[in-house]
């Protein structure tokens, strides 16, 4: 098994592609996310990410900066490669090249992954609220 890990921006349509396929595999096709709210204008903004195993692409993500500190966003596993420490992978990856910046980083969870969100050193803050009719939890990072 071989992990490698890929950042990009916009601009580099080979990556990119591989990111909108995950994306839309996991959002549109499994979560029935409109595509017009998943493909919302901000990729040209952000810091993408995407996860190779074995040189297939299975995982993605992005981060931008707001008003509020460094927002992750867009992360998605392929359903058959869940569970395989991937996303966790992914996400380690992007905390440590932010965590330099001293900015707060916050993420909206869906509700089906708070707990991996927690067991990364994210709490919730707030109460739930829907977005793209998934249940979403506001979350910062407290390490």
């Amino acid at each position: 098994m071989t992990l490698r890990i890929e950042s990009f921006s916009a601009e580099n349509e080979d990556l990119i592609h591989d990111a909108y396929k995950i994306r839309h595999t996991v959002f549109v096709d499994e979560q029935h996310v409109d595509k017009n709210l998943e493909y919302d204008g901000l990729d040209s903004e952000a810091v993408h990410y995407v996860v190779y195993f074995d040189e297939k692409p299975v995982s993605t993500a992005r981060w931008r900066e707001t008003k509020e500190g460094i927002k992750l966003e867009r992360f998605a596993v392929l359903t058959e490669y869940r569970n395989k420490y991937i996303g966790a992978f992914l996400l380690v990856q992007i905390l440590e090249e932010l965590k330099k910046s001293k900015k707060r980083i916050y993420l909206h969870s869906q509700e089906t992954a708070v707990n991996f969100y927690k067991r990364n050193g994210f709490e919730i803050v707030g109460d739930s609220f829907i977005e793209a009719n998934i249940v979403h939890f506001n979350m910062i990072y407290t390490k």
